[in-house]
């Protein structure tokens, strides 16, 4: 029947169709890039854009022989696959101004379908209709006539002889392409998600099973002390009244007596690294024990509560979800952050240890529903819009539902500091540190993951607070006038008099 429907045609012909296609329906970001970005003169221009249009449908078009004439059925499903892939990185592309990088890649696998979900839009669909499943439609139903070996050998043989050639005409781009390859390669369409998916499961594989263990450490002292560290989700400096922001949105933390404020940067713009360095020693590509961790093993009682995702492992007898803590406290609405909050005094007091160590792992200011993760009481700053896509439409309203994440974000702390404050007999301190920054349309940017060499400030300037029992501890007269987050491990250290030879005083903001 489909024979009589569609003309059957060469596998050459198929190859040459797939290769144009993709170049044209996926590529037009890649080419925006080089032409925006070289320095070339006109002819020099043309010459480069020219051969890499060559070079990619060359290269796609034995990449599409080579799976079509070795896997036959199931090269079609690949093929109809990448299209739909194809489709969908497109379109974030166009519309998030993201890259397909393995920073990218690592997000999309660690975003739980409750936060993907916030993604999901008519214009998504539609764009995946259009440029993903007709062109799959295509690569799955039209007969091809294979061929023989020999000529895949001439046509894959001759490919890699252009793609030589092109290569070497064009050497002289070798510096340019260096500084620019996370680019390049963050736009090139299949290519950029295939070559970083590889890249991250090469990297989870080479990491150690186990973390690199601290040297003991020991706890001198027998003085009750909690510390509460808060790791606010995708908070940014530029938009905290407290740090010269115009909103009133600390209306409540502004007001708290003995609250410091640091500047502050982080060392990523995405969750699973910024979360690591708050919560590791100093920066490492390796994974050593990580403060929660290294505190229960040294005998502190340690709380993990998270509304997230994508923190680094923990190791610790109480590790409690939104959903745990939903089950724990029914008349709490476990929608927001509020419930991470729930019950705190009661889980302090009723420790049987001196050295308590609780961490609340937010989620608050994370897109792309901003609107979504606040109660509605907290809607000040009005009209909002829904999610970052209606948001690039009218940015005023994307930033009016961001700021109410930050004026929650106030008044969660700020209680939570009322509840310390009152709690006799305990030394106590909460931390508030955010894992990156964010972007809301500067740039026409949006949300966050650009890469750190790359990255525009907001995604890296976060707010660092910290608010001490009075009496507790005292601040250095001088720190550097930039934190970043591995100071987190040492001061924590100091707070809970944690005596290790991993503790440095460099990296601790107290005497």
């Amino acid at each position: 029947m489909n024979s009589r429907l569609i003309r059957p045609i060469s596998l050459f012909t198929f190859s040459c169709i797939v290769s144009v296609g993709t170049l044209l329906l996926y590529n037009i970001p890649f080419f925006n890039y080089v032409t925006n970005n070289t320095n070339e003169d006109v002819g020099g221009k043309i010459v480069l854009l020219t051969s890499l249009v060559v070079i990619m449908l060359v290269l796609n078009f034995m990449m599409t022989y080579l799976v079509m004439y070795c896997l036959r059925v199931v090269g079609r499903i690949l093929l109809a696959i990448l299209a739909l892939i194809n489709a969908t990185a497109v379109y974030f592309i166009f519309t998030y101004g993201v890259m397909m990088d393995a920073t990218t890649i690592g997000n999309v696998f660690n975003t739980r379908y409750s936060e993907a979900s916030g993604f999901f839009s008519w214009s998504l669909w539609l764009s995946i209709l259009v440029f993903g499943v007709l062109p799959a439609l295509y690569c799955l139903l039209q007969p091809v006539v294979i061929g023989t070996a020999k000529k895949m050998g001439v046509y894959c043989g001759s490919s890699l002889a252009i793609v030589l050639v092109l290569a070497l005409v064009n050497i002289n781009q070798t510096l340019w392409i260096g500084q620019h390859d996370t680019e390049l390669g963050g736009l090139l369409q299949p290519w950029s998600y295939l070559v970083n998916t590889v890249r991250m499961a090469s990297d989870k594989m080479d990491q150690q099973a186990e973390e690199i263990k601290l040297p003991d450490g020991r706890i001198t002292d027998n003085e009750k002390a909690v510390v509460v560290l808060v790791i606010g989700e995708s908070a940014r400096k530029a938009n905290f009244q407290l740090y010269g922001y115009q909103r009133n949105n600390n209306p409540l933390l502004s007001k708290q007596e003995g609250l410091k404020v640091f500047q502050a940067t982080s060392c990523a713009t995405y969750t699973t690294a910024g979360s690591k360095a708050i919560l590791e020693p100093k920066i490492s590509d390796e994974l050593y024990e990580l403060l929660p961790n290294y505190a229960f093993r040294t005998g502190a009682d340690v709380s993990w509560r998270t509304s997230n995702w994508g923190e680094p492992p923990i190791h610790i007898d109480e590790y409690l979800t939104d959903g745990d803590l939903s089950a724990q406290y029914p008349d709490e609405n476990s929608d927001y952050d509020g419930i991470l909050f729930k019950g705190l005094r009661e889980r302090i007091a009723s420790s049987k240890k001196n050295k308590v160590l609780i961490i609340l792992h937010t989620s608050t200011s994370h897109g792309p529903n901003y609107a979504d993760k606040y109660p509605k009481e907290f809607e000040v700053y009005k009209p909002v819009a829904k999610n970052v896509e209606e948001g690039e439409k009218n940015v005023g309203m994307l930033v009016n539902a961001y700021d109410n994440t930050i004026l929650y974000t106030d008044y969660l702390l700020s209680n939570l500091i009322n509840t310390l404050r009152s709690m006799e007999g305990w030394n106590s301190a909460m931390i508030f540190i955010s894992d990156h920054g964010e972007s809301l349309g500067e740039n026409n940017i949006f949300m966050h993951g650009i890469p750190m060499r790359l990255a525009p400030k907001v995604q890296y300037e976060i707010p660092f607070l910290v608010w001490t029992s009075r009496h507790f501890r005292d601040y250095k007269n001088s720190l550097p006038a930039v934190l970043e987050q591995h100071y987190i491990f040492h001061s924590v250290l100091n707070l809970l008099s944690i005596e290790s030879p991993t503790y440095n005083k460099d990296y601790d903001i107290f005497n």
